[in-house]
């Protein structure tokens, strides 16, 4: 009875097929496509295949197995979270949306990352948990944008734990939206270890979260494959303990180095004829471990294009490393800006290389439009060296805007940028 049954279903599937394909020959006048053949097929064996695997007595051949065709109620987020599908889901789209993403941000990480968002309810949970955890409506996004798979993870069972670890560093957790990948990796086999390990290094909790607050990233490195060879190159090297402490704290992303590229810096210093033993070197080789190989080379050409001299750069770069770390046309802006505009000379510049790290827009401009207020109040004298007043954000703040608010309100102005700075009156 129940095979005679099976087969009745089977005959109408087969006449459905048969009567789409005279609809098409009918309405294209093309054959009948192969693809229907197949998925009849496919049809029949999945059945069978199904009905070899009713469990039971045969009594009842026909009770439901809930297993063989899953409702849609049954999906879940989670489940269907990483699904491979080239247009994004809409709800998955509209729901980045509303978490403050661009509609065009939204369907791009909705269609790269692969994620679909099928109930609402999960993802809820998660933005409720991060905001109790100090996340900001920005920090969310960041996270969202980021790591927009943490929507489908489950609130309580995944993320709390992880948040709570972070809590009982005394870290706030809220600092993980730059790198919210961190709470997909798994507490107890790499969180729990890693921070062991740099816990151990560091020697206190209290520089641990400076060092981790600064670089969160790099807790997403593997402690065996990474972590460990790194430090153990740097003891190779000749690092001391308290010098490798201190490396971690101010630049943790060195245990995102390999041991190959450390022990490459450390030749390219001591090529330089920089010591080990010196105050700077640490401060350096940190710089070094943020920049490409042939990156030390590339930059002193630069610097000597403008007509400086090898250790006019070197000992710039021993006070102010960080300038290794500007674009090539950034350098090159900055550079004409100060030599054209400001007609200083070249060995002005270099002295003085912190000026290079600042913004031109947002800090070297500001500060040349408050001089020229002074200058035509009389405040200061127009042949003041201006190389020098540039340097110091602290003094420059008090010498001239803080000092100068109340009688000369445009210092005030013009250090916020409202007044721009059109060259100096010669």
């Amino acid at each position: 009875m129940f095979f005679t049954k099976v087969e009745t279903e089977m005959n109408m599937i087969l006449s459905i097929f048969a009567f789409l394909k005279k609809k098409r020959v009918g309405s294209r006048g093309s054959r009948y496509s192969p693809p229907s053949i197949m998925f009849a097929s496919f049809c029949r064996r999945r059945l069978l295949l199904h009905i070899r695997k009713i469990p039971g007595d045969g009594t009842n051949p026909l009770q439901p197995i809930p297993s063989a065709f899953p409702s849609a109620r049954s999906y879940t987020p989670t489940a269907v979270a990483g699904v491979s599908n080239s247009e994004p889901y809409p709800a998955t789209v509209s729901y980045l949306i509303s978490c403050g993403l661009s509609a065009a941000a939204a369907t791009s990480t909705a269609t790269t990352q692969k994620i679909r968002i099928l109930s609402t309810d999960k993802a809820d949970a998660v933005c409720a948990l991060l905001r109790d955890y100090g996340f900001t409506d920005t920090d969310i996004v960041r996270t969202v944008r980021s790591a927009p798979v943490i929507l489908v993870t489950d609130p309580e069972r995944i993320l709390r734990p992880k948040l709570d670890f972070f809590t009982s560093l005394g870290f706030e957790p809220c600092k993980l939206a730059t790198s919210p990948c961190i709470l997909t990796r798994s507490l107890d086999k790499h969180l729990v270890p890693s921070i062991q390990f740099i816990r151990e290094i560091i020697g206190n909790d209290d520089d641990l979260r400076i060092g981790v607050s600064r670089v969160p990233r790099a807790l997403m490195v593997d402690l065996e494959k990474n972590m460990r060879p790194s430090v153990e190159a740097l003891r190779r090297c000749g690092f001391t303990e308290a010098a490798i402490s201190k490396l971690l704290v101010t630049r943790m992303s060195v245990l995102m180095t390999s041991p190959d590229r450390i022990s490459e810096i450390f030749e390219e210093l001591n090529a330089i004829d920089m010591c080990i033993s010196s105050s700077r070197y640490l401060y350096c080789f940190s710089v070094m471990c943020s920049v490409k190989r042939g990156t030390l080379g590339r930059k002193l050409a630069l610097f000597q294009s403008f007509g400086l001299s090898e250790s006019q750069v070197l000992k710039a770069f021993n006070m102010q490393p960080t300038i290794f770390l500007l674009a090539d046309e950034n350098i090159k802006k900055k550079f004409r800006f100060l030599l054209d505009e400001l007609k200083l000379g070249v060995g002005d510049v270099i002295a003085q290389p912190v000026i290079l790290s600042y913004s031109l827009e947002k800090c070297i401009l500001p500060r040349c439009a408050v001089l020229i207020v002074l200058m035509r109040e009389g405040k200061i004298q127009r042949d003041i060296k201006v190389q020098s007043l540039l340097g110091n954000s602290r003094v420059f703040s008090a010498r001239y805007v803080l000092s100068h608010a109340d009688d000369v309100p445009d210092v005030v102005k013009a250090y916020e940028g409202k007044i721009k700075f059109e060259g100096f009156i010669q």
